[in-house]
């Protein structure tokens, strides 16, 4: 039976600057370096729990945007958000801007924002909910503060 997704690799123009801005997100640890392979890889959420790499120009040097997300607890959201804003990092919520508003998507239920690396990459934090509202009488997307009146 699958227990979830251990390992995923991106596509980057540059591993070392990448690392450096991975190194800043919360809840990952650098575990190794490979300079000739021009790679760089880090724990998430601890060690052995799941793993990202980053490798420069491989398979092309072309970079795609892609996304991934990590799942946090709900009462970690906010302080994770404003550590990364502290450190200069802009999160934006489902609809691109930074006005501080973060949404709901009803349908998991999960609340989440997003930062985007040095290539494009776009980086969800996300947390699931406990309570699930009525997704065709409230909609697909919500203000979590909405959400949060509805409980």
């Amino acid at each position: 039976m699958v227990k979830g997704i251990f390992e995923t690799h991106l596509n980057v123009a540059n591993y070392l600057e990448s690392a450096k801005f991975y190194e800043q997100l919360p809840g990952l640890e650098s575990l190794h370096i490979d300079h000739k392979r021009k790679s760089s890889f880090f724990w998430v959420g601890g060690k052995g729990k799941g793993m990202l790499g980053i490798r420069e120009n491989y398979p092309s040097s072309q970079i795609q945007r892609q996304h991934f997300a990590f799942e946090v607890e709900e009462n970690q959201l906010f302080s994770i958000r404003e550590e990364l804003e502290t450190k200069g990092i802009q999160t934006e919520n489902f609809y691109g801007d930074d006005s501080g508003d973060l949404y709901v998507f009803t349908f998991m239920p999960a609340v989440s924002f997003y930062v985007t690396d040095p290539n494009g990459h776009s980086i969800e934090y996300l947390a699931m909910l406990d309570k699930k509202i009525d997704e065709e009488k409230y909609g697909e997307i919500i203000p979590y503060k909405k959400y949060c009146s509805l409980l």
